[in-house]
C-alpha cells in the first residue's frame, strides 16, 4: 500500500479491462502497474477522505462571503467548491496523469475570510479578485517552468522529510478536532492551557467512536483488504449513525443551487481597486501566491515520493502539467466564487490504495461532480469517520524517514525541523521554510558550500524575505 509499482492482481470475479482498452492505454495502466478497479477504489477513497471540504469550505467562507447575512450564500458556495475541485482535478488527471486531487485549500480559506475580508476590511469581491490575479500569475509561472525548477532545487533528503512531515500533519488533523456537535472531530488530541495539547476525553462517545474506527480500519489494512481505507470510513460512519453518536443523513438527494450571486464577482472586485486599497491588495495577493505555491510544491513532492514518482534527477515528471492544474483551478475557482484551489494532501489516501494514474483523479472529479446532488448524505459523514484514514496514511508516509541520513547534521537538523514544524504550525509552508533556510546554512558551516545548489539558496532567500514581512506585520 506504499509506493510499490507492483501490478495488483484482481479478484477472480472481477476481470481486468482488456490490455488495449482506451482507458488503459490513455492512462498507461500497464506501465504504472495499476488496474481499473484499483484506480476507481483509489479515486473514491481520495474523494471520501477530502469530501469534508464541501461542507467546511462554505462554512468558513460564509463568514465573509454573503449578501445580507452570514450563511445566505452557503448553498452557492458548496457548488462553487465542488465545481472548482472538478475543473482542477480533471486537468490534473488528463494532462498530468497524476492521482492528485485539488480543491479550495484549508488555511487559505480561513486566511481569506478572517484575515483579509474581516481583518483588513476588504470587500469579498476584491479579495476574490486577488485570488484571480494569483491564478493568472501561477499560469505564467508554470508556462516559464519556474515552479518545476523549484522542485528540482529541493535536496532529496528534504523531499523525504516533506513526505514524512505531511504524514504527521494529516495524522494530527485526524486525531484532533472538536468532538462536540456540529464538528464531530476525533478529539483524541485536544488543546490544553497548561501543556498546549493533551489527550482528550476518551469517555466521550465521539472520541471513543474515532478510536473504534481506527481499530476497524487498522484491521482492514492488516488483512490487506482492497479499499481498506474507504471501507473503514464507511463502516465507522454507519456505526456512528446506528448508535446515535452522530446524526444520520436527513436525505440522499438535494437540488443544487447554482452560484449565480458568486459567478464573476472577482471581476467586479477588481473594478473596486483604488489608491486606498491598492497596497493591501498587492500584499494579500503575494501571501495567497506564496502560501499556495509552497503548499502545492510540498504536497506534490511529498505525495510524489510516496508514490515513487520522483525520478533519479529529483524531478517530478510532468510537474508543469500538475502545476497548471493548480493554476487553472485557482483561476476558475475565483471566477466561480471561492478561495484559492490547491493540491490536497488527502490525495495520499488514494495513493495508499494503489492509485497511480490520472484516472484516480478523474474518478475523484466525477465524485465531486455527482456530490452536488448528494450534499445531505455527504455532510452527514462525521469527521471522526475519516480520522482513522488520515492516521493510517500518516503511518505509511512516515516510512520515508528511512531515506534520510540521520548521522549527517546537514541532513538531520533541517529534515527534523521540516518534519516537526509542519504539524506543530499547522502549515506545510512553515515546515518547508525551516528546512530550506537551515539546509544551505548548515552545509556551509560544514565547509561544503560547493555541495549547495543555487536553487536552494534562492528558496532560502525567498523564505527569509517572507519571515521579514511577517516580522513587519505585512504577511
Amino acid at each position: 500500500m506504499s509506493g510499490s509499482t507492483e501490478v495488483r492482481e484482481l479478484p477472480p470475479n472481477t476481470p481486468p479491462p482488456p490490455p488495449d482498452s482506451p482507458i488503459a492505454r490513455f492512462f498507461k495502466f500497464a506501465e504504472l502497474g495499476t488496474s481499473l478497479r484499483t484506480e476507481i477504489v483509489a479515486g473514491i477513497t481520495t474523494f471520501v477522505t477530502m469530501a469534508y471540504i464541501l461542507v467546511v469550505n462554505p462554512a468558513i467562507l460564509s463568514n465573509a462571503i454573503f449578501l445580507q447575512e452570514s450563511g445566505d450564500l452557503f448553498g452557492e458556495l458548496v457548488i462553487a467548491t465542488a465545481l472548482s475541485a472538478v475543473i482542477a482535478t480533471v486537468v490534473m488527471g488528463l494532462f498530468a496523469n497524476y492521482p492528485f486531487a485539488l480543491a479550495p485549500g484549508m488555511g487559505l480559506n480561513a486566511f481569506f475570510a478572517f484575515s483579509v475580508v474581516l481583518g483588513l476590511g476588504i470587500d469579498w469581491r476584491l479579495a476574490l479578485g486577488a485570488v484571480l490575479v494569483e491564478g493568472i500569475i501561477f499560469i505564467l509561472m508554470t508556462f516559464f517552468n519556474i515552479r518545476g525548477l523549484i522542485i528540482t532545487a529541493i535536496p532529496e533528503c528534504l523531499k523525504r522529510a516533506t513526505a514524512v512531515g505531511i504524514g504527521l500533519f494529516i495524522a494530527y488533523i485526524g486525531l484532533s478536532g472538536n468532538p462536540e456537535p456540529p464538528g464531530y472531530g476525533a478529539g483524541i488530541v485536544v488543546a490544553d492551557e497548561a501543556t498546549l495539547t493533551s489527550l482528550g476525553d476518551i469517555g466521550n462517545p465521539v472520541t471513543l467512536m474515532a478510536i473504534v474506527g481506527l481499530l476497524i480500519t487498522s484491521a482492514f489494512v492488516a488483512r490487506r483488504i482492497k479499499g481498506a481505507l474507504l471501507w473503514g470510513i464507511l463502516a465507522t460512519a454507519v456505526l456512528g449513525w446506528i448508535l446515535g453518536i452522530s446524526p444520520p443523513p436527513e436525505g440522499l438527494l438535494g437540488l443544487p443551487q447554482l452560484p449565480v450571486d458568486l459567478f464573476g464577482q472577482a471581476f467586479i472586485g477588481l473594478g473596486q481597486l483604488n489608491a486606498n486599497n491598492f497596497a493591501n491588495f498587492i500584499a494579500i495577493t503575494f501571501v495567497f501566491l506564496f502560501v499556495d505555491m509552497f503548499d502545492t510544491v510540498g504536497t506534490l513532492t511529498g505525495i510524489g515520493v510516496q508514490a515513487d514518482m520522483i525520478n533519479e534527477q529529483g524531478e517530478l515528471p510532468k510537474a508543469n502539467q500538475a502545476f497548471m492544474a493548480d493554476a487553472v483551478g485557482t483561476t476558475a475557482g475565483a471566477i466561480l466564487g471561492t478561495s484559492t484551489v490547491t493540491s490536497y494532501i488527502e490525495s495520499a489516501a488514494g495513493v495508499s490504495e494503489g492509485g497511480r494514474s490520472g484516472f484516480t483523479a478523474i474518478v475523484t472529479a466525477i465524485c465531486f461532480a455527482l456530490s452536488i446532488f448528494f450534499i445531505p448524505l455527504i455532510s452527514a459523514i462525521p469527521a471522526f469517520a475519516t480520522a482513522a484514514t488520515l492516521v493510517i496514511v500518516g503511518v505509511l508516509m512516515a516510512g520515508n524517514v528511512l531515506g534520510i541520513n540521520w548521522k549527517d547534521p546537514a541532513e538531520s537538523i533541517p529534515c527534523f525541523l521540516t518534519i516537526l514544524l509542519m504539524p506543530l504550525t499547522f502549515s506545510i509552508a512553515e515546515g518547508l521554510a525551516a528546512g530550506f533556510i537551515t539546509y544551505p546554512l548548515i552545509k556551509t558551516f560544514q565547509g561544503k558550500l560547493h555541495e549547495v545548489g543555487v536553487g536552494i539558496w534562492i528558496l532560502a532567500a525567498i523564505f527569509t524575505f517572507r519571515f521579514i514581512l511577517l516580522g513587519m506585520g505585512i504577511a
